[in-house]
């Protein structure tokens, strides 16, 4: 089992800057991926990044250039949001996986609110 904890959501004006963390708790060694989605009301959950076992990192297009994904070596995924848009308002889930004998597991945190707005 893999338990992620996201925090550093709230308020800000276009423009500003925001720092998420995810805090991943079991077996957190045997994921091969791990990320971040978020969700807009009234849309689907989408990709906004996620960084590979190996180091590979992968963004959504329109996030380049404006956040960086990046983990400690030890339990925590980051997520450095500058130059927020009110399109980037949504909830924002960590997000984990872990490969099995017959395909992979999921694993989703409780999410954490993100709202720009002046």
């Amino acid at each position: 089992q893999v338990h992620l904890v996201e925090s550093g959501g709230g308020l800000v004006q276009p423009g500003g800057s925001l720092r998420l963390s995810c805090a991943a708790s079991g077996s957190i060694f045997s994921t091969d991926v791990m990320g971040w989605y978020r969700q807009a009301p009234g849309k689907q959950r989408e990709l906004v990044a996620h960084i590979t076992h190996g180091g590979n990192i992968n963004y959504a297009d329109s996030v380049k250039g404006r956040f960086t994904i990046s983990r400690d070596n030890v339990n925590t995924l980051y997520l450095q949001m500058n130059s927020l848009k009110p399109e980037d308002t949504g909830v924002y889930y960590c997000y984990a996986r872990r490969p099995t004998s017959g395909g992979f597991l999921e694993y989703w945190g409780q999410g954490t609110q993100v709202t720009v707005s002046s």
